[in-house]
């Protein structure tokens, strides 16, 4: 299960949050070990900027994707 949350200033170092629903439902508790997946969030700007080099038209695919996106 994933979550979303930002990463905080904590004295000289950044930590982060997880949600007490959160650890409740995976009956997580304070001291326990876990393993962390850190996967950086892009904007639609950052990703869509990012097909600058590609042969396609990037307006047309974001139209064809808002398409999926409603269904």
């Amino acid at each position: 299960m994933a979550i979303q949350t930002k990463l905080r200033k904590w004295g000289n170092s950044v930590g982060v949050v997880i949600p007490n629903e959160f650890l409740r439902k995976n009956n997580l508790r304070e001291g326990q070990e876990i393993i962390i997946e850190i996967v950086k969030k892009n904007t639609i700007k950052e990703l869509f900027g990012s097909l600058k080099d590609w042969k396609i038209d990037s307006q047309k695919l974001k139209e064809d994707l808002r398409k999926d996106w409603s269904k």
